[in-house]
């Protein structure tokens, strides 16, 4: 006597992680050796207006500041605390989007640092910048 068929409630998936383990391997040798796309940018002429250079405010280990405005060529004046204010104020009239880095001995006191930063923010500077050195190496 024969038996009747029974309808199968299971699938076997043994086959399929076969499969997904194959193209999983095919895809870990060949991913390396496809060269990604390079993207070809479009070129346009020089900019009609160049932009400004920053000027330059550095606080020494001492706590003098020195300011640059290379603008106006590369000499360094010393100032007071006091009198940043009014200088940068006098240079923003002239170049209002002007942006103003700071540079900071790395013995300063942060301190020292956070104060200039302050005295550029109250100043309406709008474009303020901490000035660093790449490492060696």
């Amino acid at each position: 006597m024969r038996r009747p068929r029974r309808a199968l409630n299971q699938i076997n998936v043994v086959p399929y992680i076969d499969v997904m383990l194959v193209l999983l391997v095919i895809f870990m040798i060949t991913a390396p050796l496809v060269t990604p796309g390079t993207i070809d940018l479009p070129q346009v002429g020089k900019a009609a207006v160049t932009p400004d250079q920053p000027l330059e405010v550095d606080v020494h280990k001492d706590g003098t500041l020195s300011v640059i405005d290379r603008t106006a060529g590369a000499s360094e004046t010393h100032l007071a605390k006091a009198d940043l204010l009014p200088w940068i104020r006098a240079r923003q009239v002239l170049h209002p989007d002007q942006p103003v880095v700071i540079a900071g001995d790395k013995a300063v006191r942060y301190e020292w640092v956070l104060d200039v930063m302050d005295v550029l923010q109250r100043a309406q500077v709008h474009r303020i910048g901490l000035l660093a050195r790449a490492k060696a190496g």
